[in-house]
């Protein structure tokens, strides 16, 4: 065979230039290169906290309330612990309890004497009131704070014709047919300290009272007795627009037979009335206490000005009548 005549072109392969071949060879031993610039941003990339889960998308929504047990930035939080969440519970209910604070129970005035009942038959009015202050137990007699305008709010709405002492408490039934009680027997510093179901509980006891002493009228001092009153009649809180001062319906009348006969240890204690009483009528006053002051004293006075002007009337016409039983009887 013939040569290629290009093969015998090519320069004849020196010593020297095998010797440069060998920087261009693949040396495993060495380790390989890397960009300065990479290097430098992977260790930084590495170094900083991801916070691709926390950029919002662009099509992301408003951001929502998290559900219970999820933070703000959606992550699940950590769940309390059974000790702290009775702890917690525990300490709203302390707070709860802190804010109940001014009931007080009987045994903190269980030192104190209860005040007796003013009554007697043939009354023109009873008079209940929400419970004895401590200077009304202290001294036993009804309304003795100074404070309280019970007794001027008597004379000066004409009930009374002059102004009664505290001290005539017990007399007020012989004197002008006037009863006094309280729907609270138990003495307390305020009526703040009382509870609801006393009061409520205090009710048929009044109404045991009036079907017994079957007072023409039953005039309850303060708004929070005849609420009382109305949450036992009723079964609920009464409504702002059920609420009236003054003169109430005879479906509120007070102490109404239930068989519409009298009870036989009634009759034999003296107290004699006929079988057809209908019930007293209910007259709800504003409370005399120095401490109410939601009314006016003259929007006050107004109210009770109603209950004296029926008492003058009745007062005239139970005079006028004994006078003709006199004349005639001589």
């Amino acid at each position: 065979m013939g040569s290629d005549p290009s093969e015998d072109a090519r320069p004849t392969p020196t010593f020297q230039g095998r010797l440069k071949l060998e920087n261009f060879m693949f040396d495993d031993a060495s380790a390989p290169r890397r960009s300065t610039r990479s290097s430098t941003a992977a260790l930084a990339a590495a170094a900083a906290p991801s916070t691709l889960s926390k950029q919002p998308s662009a099509r992301a929504g408003p951001k929502r309330k998290a559900p219970p047990g999820v933070d703000d930035a959606n992550h699940v939080s950590e769940a309390p612990s059974p000790s702290a969440s009775s702890t917690a519970v525990s300490g709203t209910a302390a707070k709860r309890a802190r804010q109940k604070s001014s009931y007080a129970p009987p045994s903190t005035y269980a030192h104190l004497p209860l005040l007796p009942d003013a009554m007697g038959p043939n009354l023109l009015i009873l008079f209940i009131g929400l419970n004895p202050g401590i200077q009304t137990a202290r001294t036993g007699h009804a309304y003795a704070h100074p404070t309280n305008h019970f007794w001027r709010l008597l004379h000066s709405s004409g009930i009374t014709p002059r102004q009664c002492s505290p001290t005539e408490d017990g007399r007020m039934p012989a004197l002008y047919s006037l009863g006094l009680t309280n729907i609270v027997a138990r003495p307390s510093r305020n009526g703040a300290e009382l509870s609801k179901e006393e009061m409520d509980a205090g009710v048929a006891i009044l109404e045991e009272k009036v079907r017994r002493w079957r007072p023409e009228v039953v005039c309850v001092v303060g708004k929070s007795i005849w609420e009382s009153l109305w949450r036992v009649r009723h079964g609920r809180a009464i409504r702002a627009s059920e609420f009236s001062y003054g003169w109430q319906g005879e479906d509120e009348n007070m102490g109404i037979l239930e068989d519409g006969t009298q009870k036989e240890e009634e009759k034999e204690e003296g107290v004699m009335y006929g079988d057809d009483w209908k019930g007293a009528r209910l007259f709800v006053a504003t409370s005399t206490s120095g401490l109410a002051a939601t009314l006016k004293p003259q929007e006050k006075q107004d109210i009770w000005r109603q209950l004296g002007e029926w008492t003058e009337k009745r007062r005239t016409e139970r005079t006028a009548a004994a006078s003709a039983t006199t004349a005639a009887q001589s």
